[in-house]
């Protein structure tokens, strides 16, 4: 670990710096606010996913102009510092979780235009800690106050999980009004919501998206199972039984046999990220069922796929197949609505999703060794 700068304009930061192919602490530039609605943030949490270790491979990730290196970091609970003067919704000491993407300059993006950066329409997008925008593994950073998000203090322990939580909730944003073609969308809850009652899920993976994503499912009613490599009993495992949820190992139960156990498949969330797993899956999805895809493989070598099977299933059973990345402030707010439902449902099981909380001099070691636990997180302030 690098000796800790004394000069009061700096501050520590974990990055990657593409040229030296290195990933190391950093003194970076303490923020300092630059507009009146501006906000200066202190970092609390920052979780470590899979893109940041792929970014630590040096496969993508792009330091802002002018910068040999890029903060890392997109997945963040922080508590507010400093405001701007013509900020409006936050006081000090309130906890928030900002967004990732910031929308491209084009006037002619509508969905940048509408605040729906995550449907960019020409890939000028910018992401916080991705993509030619410091992210928030650092002591302190500034964000304009429209892309940060309230936190109620009782989900301080728990918030870092926000941003993974909303992929699942973009996901279903688009499933509802898909399936709304089908009569099974027309049955609503007491909250007058759609629900998932009769209907079978199916979660591709065990890794903090396909939790989340088994805990949205299972909380909207759908009876839900997870399909994963590994054998049980593991962590992964044990944890998503304690929800109710079954746990299906994909070396103990051949596709065919899991066909057979799951029934009609209505709907197959992938959180997985390997297409060999996800293209056999996509060949048993069920009669109107619907397939979304949020994982993003590395570069592998081709693989042999059942094309005319997939592509006669999705015309014949009216299957659809959705793509989704990123999220919309709507999906931010509906992440913490439902940190909410799942800690009053599963407290000890959605703490247990965080295995390991380590301070900024092992940042390295998370980023760069083999993966281990669930979901892993830079503690700047215990």
């Amino acid at each position: 670990m690098r000796e800790r700068h004394n000069e009061a304009n700096k501050m520590q930061a974990v990055a990657a710096i593409p040229k030296k192919k290195e990933v190391t602490i950093v003194d970076h530039p303490r923020p300092l606010l630059a507009s009146d609605d501006e906000v200066i943030v202190k970092s609390l949490d920052v979780g470590i996913c899979g893109t940041d270790r792929e970014i630590c491979t040096f496969v993508y990730g792009d330091p802002p102009h002018g910068s040999d290196y890029l903060v890392l970091g997109h997945e963040s609970l922080g508590v507010v510092q400093e405001l701007g003067s013509a900020v409006e919704g936050f006081k000090p000491g309130d906890l928030v979780v900002p967004s990732v993407r910031r929308p491209c300059v084009h006037d002619h993006c509508a969905p940048c235009r509408a605040d729906l950066q995550d449907f960019c329409a020409t890939g000028d997008f910018v992401e916080r800690g991705i993509k030619m925008s410091h992210g928030y593994m650092t002591e302190f950073y500034a964000e304009r106050e429209k892309y940060l998000n309230p936190v109620p203090a009782n989900l301080r322990e728990v918030a870092v999980l926000v941003e993974p939580l909303t992929i699942v909730e973009k996901a279903m944003t688009q499933v509802w009004p898909t399936q709304n073609r089908l009569p099974w969308v027309r049955h609503h809850g007491e909250n007058g919501r759609p629900t998932g009652k009769g209907l079978n899920a199916v979660v591709l993976g065990a890794g903090p998206v396909g939790i989340l994503g088994a805990m949205k499912l299972k909380s909207e009613g759908f009876n839900t199972f997870v399909y994963s490599r590994s054998k049980a009993p593991n962590l992964k495992s044990e944890l998503v039984e304690s929800l109710g949820i079954p746990y299906i190992s994909a070396l103990e139960t051949p596709l065919e046999a899991f066909s057979e156990r799951v029934g009609n498949i209505d709907l197959v969330y992938e959180a997985v990220g390997v297409s060999s797993i996800s293209y056999r899956v996509l060949s048993i999805l069920g009669l109107n069922g619907i397939f979304v895809f949020t994982g993003i493989p590395s570069p592998k070598p081709a693989i042999e796929l059942e094309a005319d099977v997939i592509m006669r299933n999705v015309v014949l059973k009216n299957q659809v197949v959705i793509g989704t990345v990123n999220a919309d402030q709507g999906s931010f707010v509906a992440a913490i609505k439902d940190l909410n439902v799942f800690m009053n449902l599963w407290p000890e099981a959605l703490k247990a999703l965080i295995t390991r909380r380590c301070g900024v001099e092992d940042s390295r070691s998370l980023l760069l060794d083999k993966a281990a636990g669930i979901k892993n997180v830079i503690a700047f302030e215990s």
